[in-house]
């Protein structure tokens, strides 16, 4: 495993969570987002594949627990998400060609004040994910090279 490779790809990961919850908020703010352009799993997500795989390689350098801790809020992050995707894109009551043609559904203005408030939430978890993935970047910065190469992984 390199230093190098692995800080990069832990850096682009948290960019790829950034562009996610932006996405998120252009949602709420009512810009026009396709419903696939943000990922509802937490799998699926560009993130949530660093994280599942690359990322799980770092547990062979031993005392991550902060994985975990990343895990339980991104975990988090996508079950409020969730919740204001079925605000915006959820309505079993919209004819066939209503769906064809339009993205999303017709949202009140009480339906927007409750994904405000999930996106209060998503950000707070957020907030939670990015702060544990400082702490880790700086950990893996203190941690020396050769941890790195003794480490079974093949990153």
């Amino acid at each position: 495993m390199d230093k190098s490779v692995t800080l990069q790809l832990l850096g682009d990961a948290k960019k790829a969570h950034v562009k996610w919850v932006q996405r998120a908020k252009l949602l709420i703010e009512g810009l026009p987002i396709d419903e696939g352009a943000i990922p509802l799993s937490c799998t699926d997500c560009n993130f949530g594949q660093w994280f599942y795989g690359e990322g799980q390689k770092l547990n062979a350098l031993g005392n991550m627990s902060c994985l975990g801790d990343i895990e339980k809020a991104h975990f988090t992050l996508h079950d409020q998400y969730m919740n204001i995707f079925k605000i915006y894109f959820a309505d079993n009551d919209r004819s066939f060609f209503s769906k064809l043609f339009s993205s999303k559904k017709k949202v009140t203005e009480e339906e927007k004040e409750m994904a405000k408030e999930h996106f209060r939430k998503l950000q707070a978890a957020s907030d939670e994910v990015l702060d544990h993935l400082g702490r880790l970047e700086r950990r893996l910065y203190a941690i020396p090279q050769s941890s790195f190469d003794s480490s079974e992984t093949g990153l």
